[in-house]
């Protein structure tokens, strides 16, 4: 299968004082983009985390042609003049390679509370920032009046490199967060999907899109060529798929400081097993109308190396035409 309208990314996964040497290792693989998502307090006790504009400034200083994705900025912890001001110095700084992943949170109240939110606010806040922040990006003088930001003109300067402004990707999985990729996205992002949930999620995004007059098939609608369609993908690849699925459940449940079984989830929701079954996964994921895969290693630390070559020079060619 070739099909050269697909694009594959990666997590910044070795390690935050890894980060310059990981995403330079992504970009001379061919990897399209670098991605890093974020926590403010993952549990109590909480589990390691950064945050991910930081990370994407040192992989793009380390970098000059992989795209940096966030994967995923937690809106409701920034207030929309901050996060206009952090990603405009970054899509600058880097030449214009920013993809603005974006979710609202809630695995973790415990960082809601560390940072004095309400999480029962975070869909109501996230959907005024991304407002005010494309407002931000592209006009001056802004004025807005929301229940949560109130903004008297205020203007960034200056402005991000790409036109009219960096992409963004709502990632989530229910029904709100479709609504809010489709009133204020360039793309959808969602993660722990089946194949069967995500061809169910682009027919729901059309048809809302439909009721809000959207056409995402427009390129005027998107800095590239439209309304991208996305996948965060969790990934274990080992010789046989009970191993994969073995190694990818403690993997998970450790990264979410969850102590149940998670085969049931890495079953339906993960590539796994030895590479062919992984190509035919993921084959199933296209053929939903995935397009961009953000690869994420459900593996020990230890064996994230070997994932990372193994997508790269055995998986990703696949896709692209070339022999394994």
């Amino acid at each position: 299968m070739a099909n050269p309208a697909l694009h594959f990314g990666a997590v910044l996964g070795l390690g935050v004082e890894e980060t310059a040497a990981e995403a330079q290792l992504l970009e001379e693989l061919g990897y399209e983009y670098a991605g890093s998502g974020e926590h403010f307090m993952r549990g109590n006790p909480p589990g390691p985390s950064s945050a991910a504009l930081p990370v994407l400034a040192v992989a793009a200083g380390a970098t000059s042609r992989i795209r940096l994705l966030s994967s995923v900025v937690l809106l409701p912890f920034y207030h929309p003049t901050i996060l206009a001001k952090l990603t405009s110095t970054l899509d600058i700084a880097s030449g214009g390679r920013l993809t603005l992943g974006v979710g609202v949170g809630g695995e973790f109240p415990v960082e809601f509370q560390a940072a004095g939110i309400s999480a029962k606010q975070r869909g109501g806040r996230s959907n005024e920032c991304l407002e005010v922040l494309k407002r931000l990006w592209t006009q001056e003088h802004v004025d807005y009046q929301g229940r949560y930001y109130k903004l008297n003109d205020v203007t960034i300067v200056p402005p991000p490199v790409q036109q009219p402004h960096p992409p963004i990707w709502v990632a989530g999985r229910r029904e709100a967060a479709m609504r809010r990729a489709v009133r204020y996205g360039d793309g959808w992002f969602p993660y722990l999907y089946s194949p069967e949930r995500y061809r169910d999620s682009l027919t729901a995004i059309k048809a809302l899109a439909q009721e809000e007059g959207r056409d995402l098939s427009d390129p005027s609608t998107s800095l590239r060529t439209g309304f991208q369609w996305a996948n965060f993908q969790f990934i274990s690849i080992y010789d046989t798929r009970e191993e994969a699925a073995q190694v990818a459940a403690r993997s998970l449940g450790m990264q979410y400081l969850y102590s149940g079984n998670f085969m049931d989830i890495v079953g339906q929701y993960c590539v796994l097993g030895p590479v062919k079954e992984c190509i035919r996964r993921l084959e199933e994921y296209v053929d939903a109308g995935a397009r961009h895969f953000l690869f994420s290693w459900a593996c020990p630390h230890e064996d994230r190396p070997r994932h990372i070559e193994t997508v790269a020079r055995e998986i990703i060619p696949y896709f692209q035409g070339q022999k394994l």
